[in-house]
């Protein structure tokens, strides 16, 4: 449809650009007369992105505790790290009352993690909030949470664009890893496998992304907490 209803075509390609998507972006303004190309910290001091705290959301809040939002699924977009890892995440401090998880989804996914991911939706430490908020919603809880942990998918940029502290989970593996697609926001951080497998089978058993350990993300938390 963008040949039907374009009267200016920029002509480039994205396979092998060493940019970030982000700044590939603008490649579309070049017919418009506009060459510049970002720098990536200039893009994050353009965002002017903010959310405001919901006191509703005060109900899920534990006194002097860490609240961090894990959202495991992408709807397909992005390589998901394994849900066997994110419950790993959540039982190696099951013991420590002061980590607490906010479970994010829709209503849908929420329904695949109940099946498929029973323990790490009813985990004593995690409450599932999947279906119960609009993106809205999201961004407000962001707010109040000390962390957040997902893969390359929407709400992983809305918490960096919004400031907040997350970790972003990706594959060595271009053009889907972290130089094309990571977070941008000052509390912005990517983790990824050291090197590619070059035996994935496909987004669902990718090794690349079960090479990421549970303790590698807890610690990235903790640095980012610091």
């Amino acid at each position: 449809y963008h040949w039907l209803s374009c009267n200016k075509l920029a002509h480039f390609s994205r396979v092998n650009s060493p940019l970030h998507e982000a700044q590939l972006n603008f490649a579309l303004l070049r017919p418009l007369g506009v060459t510049l190309v970002p720098s990536l910290p200039q893009l994050v001091d353009w965002y002017g992105v903010s959310a405001e705290p919901d006191p509703a959301h005060a109900q899920w809040c534990k006194a002097g505790a860490r609240h961090i939002i894990l959202h495991p699924k992408s709807n397909g977009n992005g390589r998901e790290w394994p849900l066997a890892s994110f419950l790993q995440l959540v039982q190696s401090v099951a013991g420590d009352a002061s980590w607490q998880f906010w479970l994010t989804g829709s209503a849908k996914e929420g329904e695949f993690l109940a099946e498929h991911a029973p323990q790490l939706v009813t985990a004593p430490n995690v409450q599932n909030l999947c279906g119960k908020l609009d993106l809205g919603g999201l961004a407000r809880l962001m707010t109040r949470a000390d962390g957040l942990v997902a893969s390359g998918t929407g709400p992983l940029h809305m918490a960096a664009a919004l400031g907040r502290p997350c970790v972003g989970l990706f594959p060595p593996i271009k053009p889907i890893d972290p130089a094309r697609w990571g977070a941008l926001g000052k509390q912005a951080q990517s983790l990824v496998g050291a090197s590619a497998c070059n035996s994935c089978t496909g987004a669902a058993q990718c090794q690349c992304m079960q090479a990421i350990t549970p303790a590698q993300v807890l610690a990235a938390l903790a640095a980012g907490l610091a």
